[in-house]
């Protein structure tokens, strides 16, 4: 029996193969986040009610996961430097308000005026990443955290008049602007909204995800996608076959940054308001431990490894968190318990950061 389990031909072969397959991380946290809805029914929280949060918070926060899958396939590592992505769709956001737009207009507006923006700014940034080889992720964190700080003295600065945004008194705008002013709260959850029992389902918001994941996965199968991935792949051969790496890496790095601009737009029309300053701070943290729970590395990752991360990911902080305070009356552990899962997962794919790339 045992010669049979060494040679994987035993009764340990299924479960060799499923941890192969998607990683053990991903099934430890599967069963975690299992086991935390079972005891919320037992403490009294509801089940449809955390599942319907999982559903609006995997929707709102799935593009920002996905903009980690061109950078990562690139050979560029995780975006830490999402925030610049994110600026970038803020500043759309703002602009669409400032031309008086509503509803759905400004949604699309402010869509179509990050982009562009999102576009040079990632071209800029790709450039960076080629001249720092070797330390991307490094100056991908610092990047990310001085775009904020020199975005904080521009938001005071815009010459923007439009009251739903600015200060009551003073210059700039306001730190928290409220989209209902703009009919912007939830365009996408509403769109045919639908609740299987006690569940309600964000269709509008799932389907702009699935959109997205969809036009990466199918732009990763193109000749372009897949000569972007072979040189994240094995560099010394992608050059022999006459890529251009460095190209490449600029292009992935672009699809990043305007993924990460569209996803803070669709985060904040669910979320109903858009927070400025230092709120884009910290949120590339989030959307890499997402993909690195769906089964990512440093230097591999597919679509189905944000869908499948960001799902666990929010759901098990969604369903985790009031469960914790609930057993722990009187205390507030939810911001503890946040950091500790989001940046042990972060920390231990740094750890097989070569085993991803053998």
């Amino acid at each position: 029996m045992a010669e049979l389990n060494e040679t994987g031909r035993g009764p340990l072969k299924p479960l060799r193969s499923l941890f192969s397959g998607i990683g053990l991380p991903t099934v430890i946290i599967a069963v975690f986040w299992a086991f935390t809805l079972v005891a919320g029914h037992f403490v009294g929280i509801s089940m449809a009610t955390l599942l319907s949060d999982t559903l609006k918070r995997a929707g709102m926060n799935g593009i920002l996961v996905l903009a980690m899958v061109p950078a990562i396939q690139s050979g560029t590592g995780p975006n830490f430097a999402l925030p610049m992505g994110i600026v970038c769709g803020l500043l759309g956001l703002v602009c669409a308000i400032e031309l008086n737009t509503f509803g759905m207009v400004w949604l699309l507006t402010s869509i179509a005026l990050a982009t562009p923006l999102a576009a040079a700014v990632g071209y800029g940034y790709g450039k960076l990443m080629n001249a720092v080889k070797g330390s991307e992720m490094t100056i991908a964190t610092y990047s990310g955290f001085s775009i904020v700080a020199l975005m904080c003295l521009a938001w005071l600065m815009v010459p923007f008049r439009n009251p739903k945004m600015g200060w009551f008194i003073g210059q700039g705008l306001r730190e928290t602007i409220q989209l209902d002013a703009v009919g912007g709260a939830q365009i996408l959850n509403n769109f045919l909204k639908f609740s299987a029992g006690d569940v309600i389902v964000p269709t509008g918001l799932l389907l702009t995800f699935g959109f997205f994941a969809f036009l990466v996965w199918l732009f990763f199968r193109s000749k372009l996608g897949i000569a972007i991935s072979a040189g994240g792949i094995n560099p010394r051969f992608a050059l022999a076959a006459g890529l251009d790496i460095d190209k490449n890496r600029i292009l992935a790095n672009v699809l990043s940054t305007v993924l990460g601009a569209i996803g803070i737009i669709v985060y904040s029309q669910s979320y109903g308001y858009a927070q400025l300053y230092t709120a884009p701070l910290m949120m590339a943290f989030p959307a890499v431990a997402a993909a690195l729970i769906g089964g990512a590395t440093a230097s591999r990752a597919r679509v189905s490894h944000v869908v499948i991360g960001v799902v666990l990911f929010q759901g098990l902080l969604t369903t985790a968190l009031p469960v914790t305070n609930e057993i722990f009356v009187g205390t507030d552990l939810s911001e503890i318990m946040r950091m500790i899962i989001q940046n042990g997962i972060i920390l231990y794919a740094l750890t097989q950061v070569k085993r991803g790339v053998q």
